[in-house]
């Protein structure tokens, strides 16, 4: 269901509006279907909205047409056999029921949940999801402190959230930074990428020109790990939550 507090078409595009108490216009397309939602300081009229979208078009197809175009997975029952992926790689689920600590093992291409026999398909869930959190916490320390080097920047904070929306986030006025906990299920290029895409935001709040061109100097190959990111398999979740 749409939180929306406005409508608008632009282009033949229905978009989303939401007026906050915020300083810059952020313009998001999110998945499965690539609604576009748009959220505005609350001083702008529809025309100044209007022109912000149309400045932004090609960015906004490319997005939809990615996401249209992502495979999904069907809902996960947490039962050996499934496929899950772990850092762009297709694992296979194999699940041992044995009394004690659940735990999350990786050998080759199986992927081994250790739970106990009465644990229920959300707990099984629930286990699988704290090891990703867990997969990403070892991860994004070193990456993080290689772009604040090379950028010459500092990330005061980071979080890794459970995101329907987007892949990570930046708030420009106190620096801290959200990461997807999807993340963990892809290549770990995509996750860099990630960070960097974050991290620029210190620099341009919005996706123009010149966003592109600091992402150019500083990670040249973006756009091909925004690819691989994009046409990664999409978990089925309710996006529209």
């Amino acid at each position: 269901m749409s939180t929306a507090s406005a409508y608008l078409t632009v282009r033949g595009l229905d978009i989303d509006i939401i007026r906050k108490d915020i300083k810059h216009l952020h313009v998001g397309v999110y998945p499965p279907a690539g609604r576009v939602r748009v959220a505005a300081p609350l001083g702008f009229d529809d025309e100044h909205i209007r022109l912000a979208v149309i400045q932004r078009l090609a960015w906004i197809r490319r997005q939809r047409k990615e996401l249209q175009s992502a495979e999904r997975q069907s809902v996960r029952e947490m039962v050996t056999g499934e496929s899950h992926y772990v850092w762009g790689r297709r694992k296979r689920l194999k699940v041992v029921e044995r009394p004690g600590r659940a735990h999350v093992e990786v050998d080759g291409d199986r992927l081994t949940l250790y739970v106990g026999p009465e644990a229920s398909a959300e707990q099984r869930r629930t286990y699988l999801e704290r090891w990703y959190r867990d997969q990403l916490r070892s991860a994004l320390p070193d990456l993080i402190s290689k772009w604040e080097q090379r950028l010459e920047v500092t990330v005061p904070r980071w979080t890794i959230r459970k995101m329907k929306t987007k892949w990570g986030s930046c708030n420009r006025e106190t620096h801290g930074l959200w990461f997807n906990i999807e993340l963990a299920k892809k290549h770990p290029d995509c996750l860099e990428y990630i960070v960097v895409h974050e991290l620029t935001h210190y620099f341009d709040g919005n996706h123009g020109a010149r966003f592109a061109a600091l992402m150019d100097r500083n990670l040249p190959d973006w756009r091909s790990r925004r690819d691989e990111l994009n046409g990664a398999p999409l978990a089925e979740e309710d996006w529209y939550a």
